[in-house]
C-alpha cells in the first residue's frame, strides 16, 4: 500500500525551477507555514535524499496528496515519494515519542518506513521535562515583565532543548539510546538538575510540580529505542557517501528565515538556524556544494506567536484570508495573525538565504479581492529606513508604506500555466520580482500536486 497520486508536472519540474543540476535547500523566507511541505514534496521524487537539518516537532509541514492530507513534524516531506531516503540531521531536536508516534501514523496510512528513513546519532533529544520547563519560564518571564506577553512558545520543548546542547554536561543524544548501559547514569543526572530548577520554576508560577522520575523516563525511552534504534547512523559520513556516489541531496527547512535565532525578529523566534545558513551545521555538508536556494513564500504574510509584524491587518480582510487560506497551525492549530504582503522584509531574507529563486505559494487565496497591498518601504519617526531593523522596538513602531495594486476577480485553481494567469496576478508577481531582485519561478495555486504553475525565467 502507497501513498495515492494525483496528476502533476514532476518529469518538467526541474529545469523550469532552475534547479536540475546540484544540490538544492528548500528555505521559508518569511514567519514560517509559507507551504514548504509542498515544494518539498514536488521535488523529492527527483532527489536521491531529503535532508532536514533544523528545528524540532515543533513544526508542522503539510502536503496534500490527491484528498488525503499528510501532517508531518519531523519526518521530511521526501518521505511519501518512493525510492527517496530521509534523513534527519545533526541539527534537528528529536522527541523520540513524537518520532515514533508519527511513524506509525504515516504506516497507518500506508506510507512505507524502514530504510528510508536514518536519524543521526549527533542529534539531540527531547524529553517531557524540556516541554514542562518551555512552559514554565515562558510564564515565569511573562511574569516578570508585569504580565506583558510570552514569546509564544509551541510548548514542544525546543528552545530548552537547544539550551541544553549549547550547556553540554545537561544534553542526551540520539547515539546514547545506542549505549542502554550509560543511559540510565546520563538521564539521571539531568533529571536531577532539572527537577530542582523546575520546582524553582513552578513556585515562582504558582504551579503544581511532580518531579520527574529517572527510571521512567529511562524504560519509555529504552522502548522507543526498540523502533528508532535500526534507523540512527552516522549522518553526515552517509551524506557525503551520498554526494561522491553522484546522489543530489535537497535540504528541508523548519521554520523560517524571519525565526532564524540570529538573523531574524530576535527575541521573537525559535531557537535554530532556519535560514539556509544552517544547512551546513545541521547537517555537515559545506556551503560550496548548495548552490540552489528555492525560497517558500506566501502570496501575503502571516505570523504565529507574539512579535513584530510590520504589515499585519486586524479587520475583515484578515479574516477572510485566514479562513480561505485555512491559517491554523498545523502543529499547535493557533489561529495565523495575517496581514500584506512584505517585500522589505522579504528582500531581507532573500539575501540572507541567498535564494535563487522563489516559489509563490497560496497565490489562489487572494482571488476575489479588490485590489491587494504589498509594504514597499518603512518609515519610523519620519524617517525612511533603509534596511530591516534588528531591534523589535523599531519593527513594532515603525509605519509600511504601500502600493495598492488591483486585485483579480478569477479563480486560479485550474490554472497549470503562466499564461493562464489573469494579467493582474502576472503584475503582483512582476513587482515582487522588481524589488526583491529574484525571480518568481513557481506559483501554488493550491494545496494539491497538480496545482502548481511553474514559469521559465
Amino acid at each position: 500500500m502507497t501513498p495515492q497520486t494525483d496528476p502533476c508536472c514532476e518529469s518538467d519540474l526541474l529545469p523550469s525551477l532552475g534547479v536540475d543540476h546540484g544540490h538544492c535547500a528548500v528555505v521559508g523566507l518569511q514567519w514560517g507555514d509559507e507551504g514548504k511541505g509542498k515544494v518539498v514534496d514536488l521535488l523529492a521524487g527527483q532527489f536521491g535524499l531529503v535532508v532536514r537539518y533544523n528545528g524540532g516537532a515543533n513544526a508542522g509541514h503539510s502536503v496534500q496528496v490527491g484528498d488525503q492530507r499528510y501532517a508531518l513534524h519531523l519526518i521530511p516531506s521526501g518521505v511519501l515519494s518512493p525510492n527517496t531516503l530521509n534523513v534527519l540531521g545533526n541539527g534537528v531536536v528529536i522527541d523520540p515519542a513524537q518520532l515514533v508516534k508519527e511513524i506509525n501514523e504515516l504506516r497507518g496510512k500506508g506510507v512505507a518506513i524502514g530504510d528510508n528513513l536514518r536519524i543521526s546519532d549527533r542529534a539531540h533529544l527531547v524529553f517531557e521535562y524540556h516541554k514542562t520547563q518551555d512552559v514554565l519560564y515562558d510564564q515565569a518571564i511573562a511574569a516578570a515583565m508585569g504580565g506583558a506577553a510570552p514569546i509564544g512558545t509551541t510548548g514542544r520543548g525546543i528552545g530548552p532543548c537547544y539550551a541544553d546542547k549549547a550547556l553540554r554536561s545537561m544534553a542526551i543524544r540520539v547515539g546514547d539510546l545506542l549505549h542502554e548501559e550509560t543511559l540510565l547514569d546520563k538521564i539521571g543526572r539531568v533529571v536531577t538538575v532539572k527537577n530542582t530548577v523546575l520546582s524553582a520554576l513552578a513556585s515562582q508560577c504558582g504551579q503544581p510540580f511532580e518531579p520527574f522520575d529517572p527510571e521512567t523516563i529511562f524504560r519509555d525511552t529504552v522502548e522507543l529505542t526498540k523502533v528508532l534504534g535500526p534507523h540512527i547512523c552516522d549522518t553526515a559520513e552517509l551524506l557525503h557517501s551520498s554526494i561522491a556516489d553522484g546522489k543530489r541531496l535537497l535540504f528541508e527547512g523548519a521554520n523560517a528565515t524571519l525565526l532564524d535565532i540570529d538573523h531574524g525578529t530576535y527575541p521573537f523566534v525559535t531557537s535554530s538556524n532556519c535560514s539556509s545558513l544552517g544547512v551546513h551545521t545541521g547537517t555537515g555538508v559545506p556551503g560550496h556544494k548548495v548552490s540552489n536556494v528555492l525560497g517558500i513564500v506566501k502570496a501575503y504574510q502571516t505570523r504565529v506567536g507574539g512579535g513584530p509584524m510590520p504589515t499585519e491587518l486586524n479587520d475583515a480582510t484578515a479574516d477572510r484570508i485566514r479562513e480561505v487560506g485555512k491559517e491554523y497551525g498545523t502543529t499547535t492549530g493557533r489561529a495565523r495573525r495575517v496581514g500584506w504582503l512584505d517585500l522589505v522584509a522579504l528582500k531581507y531574507t532573500a539575501t540572507i538565504s541567498g535564494a535563487t529563486g522563489i516559489a509563490l505559494m497560496l497565490m489562489d487565496v487572494l482571488a476575489g479581492l479588490p485590489e491587494l497591498k504589498i509594504c514597499t518601504g518603512y518609515t519610523h519617526e519620519g524617517k525612511a529606513l533603509k534596511n530591516f531593523p534588528a531591534d523589535p522596538g523599531v519593527l513594532d513602531n515603525l509605519t509600511p508604506e504601500y502600493e495598492t495594486l488591483d486585485g483579480f476577480e478569477q479563480a486560479i485553481e485550474d490554472c497549470r500555466r503562466f499564461d493562464d494567469l489573469p494579467e493582474n496576478a502576472k503584475a503582483y508577481i512582476a513587482r515582487i520580482e522588481q524589488h526583491v531582485g529574484v525571480p518568481v519561478v513557481m506559483v501554488s495555486v493550491g494545496p494539491r500536486r497538480d496545482q502548481t504553475v511553474l514559469r521559465d525565467v
